[in-house]
Formats: structure tokens, C-alpha cells, sequence
């Protein structure tokens, strides 16, 4: 059986995307979603997103890690299915959408994509660095050469310390720079540095403000993909509301697979 499929990328963050509304693909499969995201022996990718029906919201995302597991939510990945729902007529400039965390809503102009990330309540300073889930969960580490870092050594001993090693954390090397952050990833699920993450960005901004004591903000952010900008208010100390992720989403290609 052959399926077709979508490629995009969010700043670097690319994804395998499936018009999944007719529940044609095996969903439980996840050896097969792990051989698909293989950039030797598959497709090729950060992680797969399925595109379902929902009964009440335009559609409901449904996302996978590289290693073929349903992993959490994903800023970038959920950009990036706004605008697969775009091209397939579901939805015109505005939508509200499941995903794992809850209900997000979105706006997209042209391939520009800006999505409302959930509200983050609890920021835990960690020795140097904070933790906090902006859907997924984060390490916040700043640092003043982020150019510099071996992310993929440095992101591996943090996420497999004895604290973290069981659940899973990813990891973001933040630099304070003038006119905003510069971020790098190391993502549980893929195992190594990603050109961008869409929660680890969200959660480095988080985590500048609540050092900074910034009531509200809006932060351009430079990965290695390319720039994103979060913006938020923060009411109370640590509490933060009104979390916008945006930037840049591009269909890469289409092709078709089979199992």
C-alpha cells in the first residue's frame, strides 16, 4: 500500500505529514514511523504528524518523535500542520486545533505561521539552569558561548543524568544576546541537536523573562534555522499567559511510500 506524503520544515524542523481523516495509516505502528523519519533508510525527518478529524475543532494533530514514539507537543510541528491544513482546504486564515496538550489556536499569513502555545505556570530554577514545560518538557541553560558548544555531548549527559534519564527532558544552550536570544537544542526523541524547536525556543524566552522580571515581551530568537519570535505576558512571578510562537513554515515536497 502506498501512502502520500507531505514534507515541511519550520526553521529547519522537518516533519513527514499525513492527511490521516480516512484512518488509513497504522497509527501504532511505530517501528514504521521510526524507519520513515530514518534519513538513511526512510524519508527523513524530526518527527511524522497525522492530520485527523476532530468533532467539535478543525482537526486534531496527532505527533510522533524520529524514534517512532508519540512524543509531546511541538511548537514547530504545530505551525507546521496549520499550514498543511491550509493547503488542503480545511481551514482559510484562522483555526483551533487539538493536539496532545490541549486545544491551539492559529493564524497564518502567506508562510507565516503564529500559534498560541498553552499557559506556563511553574518555571524550577535547577543549579544554573530553569526547567519548565511549554508542552514539552525543557532545560534552560544560558551560557555565553553557545557557538561553541558540543550540543549533541553536552545535551546527551544532561538528558541521560540520573535525574532526567527516565522521562526525558530536551535541552536548550540559550545565549542573552543584544537584540534577542540565541538558542540550540538537543531534542529527546531525535537524540541529537535539531536546527530548531519550537518549545525550546518558547521555553528559553520563558525562562529570560522570569530571570529578567520582563511583564511581558516580545523576543526575536535565532536558531539554526532561522529566526522565530515569541511574545508573552507574564502577570506574576513565573506565570505566564498569552504565549505567541511565530516564524516561518515552507512545504518542502510531496512524494508517495509504500509499507
Amino acid at each position: 500500500m502506498e501512502y502520500l506524503f507531505y514534507k515541511y520544515e519550520g526553521t529547519g524542523n522537518d516533519f513527514i505529514v499525513i492527511d490521516n481523516r480516512l484512518q488509513t495509516f497504522p497509527s501504532t505502528d511505530y517501528k514504521l514511523v521510526e524507519r520513515w523519519c530514518n534519513r538513511k533508510f526512510g524519508i527523513g525527518a524530526d518527527g511524522l504528524m497525522l492530520l485527523q478529524n476532530h468533532d467539535t475543532l478543525d482537526f486534531e494533530m496527532l505527533y510522533y518523535n524520529a524514534d517512532g514514539k508519540p512524543g509531546s507537543m511541538c511548537g514547530n510541528g504545530g505551525r507546521c500542520m496549520v499550514a498543511f491544513a491550509k493547503e488542503l482546504g480545511i481551514i482559510e486564515n484562522t483555526t483551533a486545533f487539538m493536539a496532545v496538550d490541549g486545544v491551539h489556536h492559529a493564524k497564518i499569513s502567506a508562510n507565516i505561521v503564529q500559534l498560541a502555545m498553552q499557559d506556563v505556570a511553574e518555571i524550577t530554577p535547577n543549579a544554573d539552569a530553569f526547567v519548565l514545560n511549554t508542552g514539552s518538557p525543557h532545560y534552560v541553560l544560558f551560557t555565553t558561548d553557545v557557538e561553541q558548544i558540543n550540543v549533541l555531548e553536552a545535551g546527551k549527559a544532561i538528558r541521560y543524568n540520573t535525574e532526567f534519564a527516565k522521562e526525558g527532558i530536551n535541552i536548550n544552550f540559550v545565549e542573552e544576546q543584544a537584540d534577542g536570544l540565541w538558542v540550540r537544542t538537543y531534542e529527546r526523541g531525535v537524540e541529537n541537536e535539531t536546527l530548531s524547536c519550537g518549545t525550546g525556543v518558547t521555553a528559553a524566552v520563558l525562562a529570560h523573562a522570569f530571570k529578567k522580571n520582563m511583564q511581558q515581551g516580545y523576543i526575536k530568537v535565532t536558531t539554526l534555522g532561522g529566526m522565530l519570535t515569541v511574545k508573552f505576558d507574564q502577570k506574576m512571578e513565573g506565570v505566564f499567559s498569552n504565549i505567541h510562537l511565530q516564524g516561518a513554515v515552507n512545504k518542502v515536497y510531496t512524494g508517495k511510500i509504500a509499507i
